[in-house]
């Protein structure tokens, strides 16, 4: 290096220590400030001026930085607790209603004239119409048997139509293949309920519904039908459905659709009857008279 480069090199850096100096000296002389003092500081105003603008420029993106990432980490954590929250809600509402169910099961388990067995719904697969096409329990081979009636508290579900492992598939009252007998509460008509199959409702109809002379004695809108526990699986006095509409009749029979009392698409548990019920007694509300025993009568 030589001489000339040092003498270079030390006059900079004699130079960058003096302007320092010669600014904080300039900035702490009191009253009056002399001309050369006054010329320091109009140099010196623009380039403080410019260095503090960006020093606070920067320690504001750094505090707002900070900022937003307190913030996002407590929307971090009330997302997580909202989350939660909504999971205990939903696991609340599904126990209430499960509940609620079951207590129907029960008041339905007295007044069953057959031995059954409770089960839940662990699966309602769905057609492209969002309708349930059959259920599928918690009950295997070892505790069910197909052509089982399955009921829920408002009436019947359908029957037991495949069992396998330890689930069973029910047949829904819908389905084109569910047969039950009915009767028309109001007039005591009487036909087979059987499903239309439609992927986008669970209406049934009324199969053999005779079209009775007189009018009062037609079927109607509105009309409760009831299970008659004639060649069936299903104990009598059910609910079974209720007609919706009319749809005209062939001059024998009427042709009517009818809307099940259940609705599958809330059904969550269930009631199997593990033995087809006993058969209505026809003289079971006829007042019978005593008979003398042995023949002889007591004077």
């Amino acid at each position: 290096m030589t001489l000339r480069r040092r003498l270079v090199d030390w006059s900079l850096t004699g130079l960058l220590l003096l302007v320092p100096v010669l600014v904080l000296r300039a900035s702490l002389a009191r009253g009056a400030p002399s001309a050369f003092d006054a010329a320091i500081l109009r140099i010196t105003a623009p380039l403080e001026a410019g260095v503090t603008w960006i020093a606070e420029g920067l320690g504001g993106v750094w505090s707002r930085y900070v900022a937003l990432v307190d913030v996002e980490a407590e929307n971090r954590e009330l997302r997580g607790d909202n989350d939660r929250l909504r999971k205990e809600l939903a696991e609340m509402t599904r126990r209430a209603y499960d509940v609620d169910a079951l207590e129907e099961l029960a008041v339905l388990k007295k007044h069953m004239p057959t031995d059954t067995i409770g089960a839940r719904v662990i699966a309602a697969p769905l057609s492209p119409q969002f309708r349930v096409l059959r259920l599928r329990l918690d009950r295997g081979a070892r505790e069910v048997q197909p052509d089982m009636a399955v009921i829920a508290g408002a009436g019947p579900v359908g029957k037991i139509d495949k069992v396998y492992g330890d689930h069973a598939d029910v047949m829904l009252v819908s389905d084109t293949r569910s047969k039950i007998e009915v009767v028309v509460k109001r007039t005591g008509a009487r036909g087979w309920l059987i499903g239309l199959g439609r992927p986008d409702s669970y209406a049934c109809t009324i199969s053999a519904l005779e079209l009775a002379p007189q009018s009062e004695l037609r079927a109607r809108p509105g009309d409760e039908l009831v299970t008659s526990g004639v060649g069936s699986v299903f104990p009598p006095g059910l609910v079974a459905g209720k007609i919706e509409t009319l749809l005209g009749d062939d001059g024998m029979f009427q042709k009517v659709e009818v809307r099940p009392t259940v609705d599958v698409s809330r059904v969550r548990a269930v009631m199997v009857l593990l033995a087809n019920p006993p058969p209505p007694d026809p003289a079971a509300k006829t007042r019978k008279k005593s008979e003398p025993a042995f023949g002889a009568r007591v004077l």
